[in-house]
């Protein structure tokens, strides 16, 4: 007969970025990380900011990461006690749609914790006390369903959230075009790249407001034997 699993599992050594690796990410505009990444990272479209205008629209920290069960909040709750001030929690639902997965008061505990925001595939609740925590919030939609709190779940490891692995210390930026996941071990190399990016965008952005229509690169094709009229 098979034991029944531990209520929670936790990672005991998670990484973590720099102080000065998360400030260089801090404000970076999202579609430059994907750009950074061959066009990748962004989290599924469904998971959007909560209460944009009222809450903030940007966020930005290291993922604690936590797999709460259908219905269930315990791992959030043991996330909770494990979070390091500037800590995004995104807790995996598996797009559990029938109850929330966090409220005011567990968002009030998140705040006083140090977290710096909450990300989750599956739904919130008391919007207007969310609200008045003030903390930044990416989630799947809203339910007044309640949840439970028994578990089993994990903590730390890796979990699948919007279409994407998010582990321990890889940095979640948001923005009001969506959600980004920067992993851990290429954050350096993001950096860098973003860096060059903006160069470049920075030259487009002068050619534009100067009367750009059609980069010659496409001048040129639209004259070559590439292009085939009939």
């Amino acid at each position: 007969m098979i034991e029944e699993p531990p209520v929670l599992i936790i990672k005991r050594e998670r990484p973590r970025p720099t102080e000065t690796q998360i400030e260089a990410l801090r404000n970076t505009p999202t579609g430059f990380l994907t750009d950074a990444m061959q066009g990748r990272g962004a989290l599924d479209p469904a998971i959007r900011l909560l209460s944009p205008g009222v809450l903030p629209t940007h966020i930005c920290g290291p993922a604690l990461p936590c797999l709460c069960g259908p219905a269930d909040i315990l791992p959030l709750l043991g996330a909770i006690s494990e979070v390091q001030s500037g800590d995004i929690v995104v807790a995996a639902t598996g797009r559990w749609l029938q109850s929330a997965v966090i409220g005011d008061r567990v968002m009030g505990m998140l705040n006083n914790a140090g977290g710096a925001g909450f990300v989750t595939d599956g739904l919130v609740r008391d919007i207007e006390g969310i609200q008045s925590v003030g903390l930044p919030v990416m989630c799947a939609g809203s339910s007044p369903n309640s949840p439970y709190s028994k578990g089993p779940g994990e903590i730390g490891l890796p979990v699948q959230i919007g279409g994407i692995s998010v582990g321990s210390g890889d940095m979640i930026v948001g923005d009001i075009n969506g959600g980004v996941v920067v992993p851990y071990d290429r954050i350096d190399e993001v950096i860098a790249t973003v860096s060059q990016i903006e160069t470049l965008e920075e030259s487009l952005d002068e050619e534009v407001a100067n009367g750009l229509c059609v980069p010659e690169s496409i001048r040129e094709l639209m004259n070559s034997d590439q292009v085939a009229w009939v």
